[in-house]
């Protein structure tokens, strides 16, 4: 998937965090639709570390994302068919690199179940 040009706009060209141009993945500053700007941080599914899962992230400087954000990012790194989807681990597995940011993710090995149409 080609990314839209305001996010390719938004591409973070320097630093520990940069990117090359035209690649899918890597760190973005945008400006979201409710006037916060994001930091979104996208990874491959194609590195060994990986193992076949997709994932982007998504912060802002003074509260957790919300529903609008989250699903607006979604329609920028994948498809409208695309179930992606937000985990919470164990407590005991628990990482906070950063209070205010909220994951999802999509496996490029399987198929993710999903819950009844009306459930969610």
């Amino acid at each position: 998937m080609q990314l839209d040009p305001k996010v390719e706009a938004g591409r973070i060209r320097e630093g520990f965090y940069k990117s090359a141009p035209g690649t899918p993945y890597g760190a973005f500053k945008l400006m979201g639709p409710c006037g916060a700007e994001l930091v979104v941080m996208a990874g491959s599914a194609d590195l060994d570390v990986t193992e076949g899962w997709e994932h982007v992230s998504v912060s802002t400087k003074s509260r957790p994302p919300n529903w609008t954000e989250m699903s607006w990012v979604k329609r920028l790194f994948w498809e409208p068919q695309a179930c992606v989807v937000q985990y919470m681990p164990p407590e005991k597995d628990y990482i906070n690199f950063h209070p205010h940011t909220l994951h999802m993710w999509r496996s490029t090995k399987a198929l993710f179940p999903m819950p009844p149409k009306i459930l969610v």
